[in-house]
């Protein structure tokens, strides 16, 4: 009876922390999608999504997902990146995006928005255009010591670079007037990186000024605010000289279920590897973290998340590709998780086997069962899907 018992509950305990997630298609027209955000936008209390594609600058109204243009070809060349956030606490999220994408023009390209949103969100904003730095690729609004929020802008390239050499790119901090038509201040956050792909906020307590991590060329580098500007704090460091560490193309933090915090990558940028970095045991402060690669077989890999979708007490990884140069391999959109507090085990489960080339992903509650679900935006695919958690 006891062994009966046994067999029975462990099943159950196991199908707890199971992954399970039920895909629905939001969008089928997409162009490229190259990037997402999750906000409140119309102060429903409801998360939106909201998607910067080739053309159009959009967002999804939760629950029945209306897609809302809001502004349309607001440069000749692409958008690329959207931020949105609730700065001001009135509920309603401000958003800023990037467009002009062109990578390869390092002297003229890129520009900046600030969209100022009439009293019915879902017709069209008003676009104010920023100064900016050229390959404006990837934007966050960020708090400060303040408490107050900057949008955090972060190239692709110094200007007046080639192949990656060249002046640092200038990720810069702008600062928001009272009036978003003035001239908006900006600071310098970092400028001694070269290709600089993506960035993350580090969660923190609420008010507490938040602290970034940056990858690049040179790996990754953890970014805090302080009264003299921001303090760099090396995860990874990529030599130039290395030809078997090629930089970071994506990066997010996580932590595990004792609060130990970890670092994960897709590498190189467009890259074949899922990486994590965990901190040393013992030693300085700032000493570089240990590299562990966990999956060699992404085909341009583009898109990460962490969260603790399971219920676990940890952070797992979300993470998607999109094979853009290669249309033989199959896309999709894995899970990585582990229950082990050192950081070993981890287990993968392919959520989307071929139906997302995944661009970006997100992850949030979406409908209020505190169980957080996926977003994806494809780019060869051309589609929006959200990933419900069905999680027991």
């Amino acid at each position: 009876m006891k062994l009966i018992l046994a067999l029975t509950i462990l099943p159950l305990a196991l199908l707890a922390q199971m992954p399970a997630f039920k895909e629905q298609l939001i969008d089928d027209k997409v162009e490229i999608g190259y990037g997402l955000a999750l906000a409140d936008v119309n102060g429903d209390g409801k998360t939106d999504i909201l998607l910067a594609d080739k053309k159009l600058i959009v967002w999804y109204e939760n629950p029945a997902w209306t897609k809302h243009v809001i502004a349309e070809s607001l440069t000749v060349k692409d958008h690329v990146c959207i931020a949105a956030r609730d700065i001001d606490g009135d509920g309603k999220c401000e958003v800023a995006v990037g467009a002009e994408w062109n990578p390869g023009d390092t002297e003229n390209s890129g520009a900046v928005f600030y969209l100022i949103p009439p009293a019915d969100r879902t017709q069209k904003w008003e676009p104010v255009k920023l100064t900016h730095e050229p390959t404006v690729h990837r934007m966050k609004w960020v708090r400060g010591l303040d408490g107050n929020y900057s949008l955090v802008v972060a190239p692709l390239h110094g200007r007046g670079n080639k192949n990656g050499e060249g002046v640092g790119v200038r990720v810069l901090a702008y600062h928001k007037p009272q009036n978003p038509k003035a001239e908006w201040k900006t600071s310098v956050v970092c400028d001694t990186m070269h290709m600089t792909h993506n960035l993350d906020i580090v969660p923190t307590t609420t008010n507490e000024a938040e602290t970034l991590l940056l990858c690049g060329r040179e790996g990754v580098v953890r970014l805090s605010p302080t009264s003299d500007g921001w303090h760099q704090q090396w995860i990874a460091r990529h030599p130039a000289d290395n030809a078997d560490l090629k930089g970071a193309g994506e990066v997010r933090w996580g932590v595990f279920a004792n609060g130990s915090p970890y670092v994960a990558t897709i590498e190189p940028m467009h890259g074949t590897q899922l990486c994590i970095y965990t901190p040393p045991p013992e030693g300085p402060k700032d000493k570089e973290w240990k590299r562990t690669v966990l999956d060699d077989k992404l085909v341009d890999g583009h898109a990460l998340a962490c969260h603790d979708l399971l219920g676990i007490g940890n952070r797992q990884i979300v993470v998607g590709w999109r094979s853009m140069n290669q249309v033989g391999p199959r896309v999709g959109v894995k899970l990585f998780r582990t229950t082990k507090e050192d950081g070993t085990g981890w287990q993968q489960t392919l959520i989307d086997d071929n139906g997302m080339a995944c661009e970006d992903a997100v992850v949030a509650d979406l409908d209020g069962d505190k169980k957080p679900d996926i977003v994806g935006a494809g780019r060869r695919t051309k589609n929006v899907k959200i990933y419900w958690n069905q999680r027991q």
